[in-house]
C-alpha cells in the first residue's frame, strides 16, 4: 500500500507539473484579434523599427561626412595668404614702393 501511495504521487506530480509550467506560457492568437507584443497595427512597428535604423545610419553618415569636411576645411584655413606673400616679396626685392605695397595690401584684405 505504501509503494502505490509514491506511484499515485509521482503520477500525480508528472501530469501536474508540466500543466502548470505550460499555463504560464502565453499563447498569442495570429488573426486580427491577438498578435505578438512586438507588433503594433498589425506590423507597423516592424516598419517602423526599420525606419529608425535607416534614420540612425543616416545620421551616422552625415555626421562623418561633415566632420572630415570639417577637418579638411580646417587644414585650409592655417594656410597662409599667398597673393600677401607675393605682394611682400615684390616688396623685399624692391619692385614696389612702400606707398604702394599698403595701398594694395589694404585692397587685398
Amino acid at each position: 500500500m505504501r509503494g502505490s501511495r509514491w506511484w499515485l504521487l509521482a503520477g500525480t506530480a508528472g501530469g501536474v507539473i508540466p500543466t502548470l509550467a505550460s499555463a504560464q506560457e502565453r499563447f498569442y492568437g495570429w488573426g486580427w484579434g491577438g498578435h505578438h507584443p512586438m507588433w503594433w497595427m498589425w506590423g507597423a512597428w516592424g516598419i517602423g523599427m526599420m525606419l529608425f535604423v535607416l534614420l540612425f545610419w543616416g545620421v551616422v553618415i552625415a555626421g562623418v561626412v561633415l566632420g572630415i569636411r570639417w577637418l579638411v576645411r580646417q587644414g585650409r584655413d592655417s594656410r597662409p595668404d599667398s597673393a600677401l606673400d607675393i605682394l611682400r616679396l615684390r616688396y623685399a626685392r624692391g619692385e614696389i614702393d612702400q606707398e604702394e605695397f599698403e595701398a594694395k595690401k589694404r585692397d587685398l584684405s
